[in-house]
């Protein structure tokens, strides 16, 4: 499925938008992607385009933190924890944004995905609400969690 994700991604981040999902489901399958994985990422997309902000209570954008509940942690590794800790402290993306990238993160129903995954579910759900994405924001999302930099 995330390969689904990095497509539509590369495929229509320049026009802003992905087509329907009738449409998009004959791309992805004329794409060679696994009928499978396409309802899976179709089903995922779907909640993530019934994100909205207004849903979230406003008292989030004025806490001081996250206290994750055990079973968080066990679907949420340490190093994910402390990139979304730093990116929301950093104002990257804000309170709501990261409840947003957790409940599309938990809708995969996996335990402990890596960083590189959550990754592209931030980048995901920060091109679903933005429309300007800086650029710096989308080469650290693209480049591997463990990849040195040099600058």
């Amino acid at each position: 499925m995330f390969d689904i994700l990095m497509f539509l991604f590369e495929s229509y981040f320049h026009s802003g938008t992905y087509p329907n999902s009738d449409k998009l489901s004959r791309k992805l399958s004329a794409a060679g992607f696994d009928n499978e994985d396409i309802h899976l990422a179709l089903t995922w997309l779907s909640g993530l385009e019934q994100l909205n902000k207004a849903d979230y209570p406003s008292a989030i954008n004025g806490s001081n933190g996250r206290f994750y509940a055990a079973i968080e942690m066990k679907r949420i590794s340490y190093d994910v924890r402390c990139f979304l800790t730093f990116w929301e402290q950093s104002k990257i993306i804000t309170p709501v944004e990261r409840e947003m990238i957790l409940d599309r993160a938990f809708a995969l129903n996996r335990e402990n995905l890596p960083l590189d995954k959550i990754k592209l579910i931030v980048l995901m759900v920060l091109w679903n609400q933005r429309q300007d994405l800086d650029p710096l924001i989308i080469e650290d999302l693209l480049s591997p969690a463990d990849s040195i930099r040099l600058h």
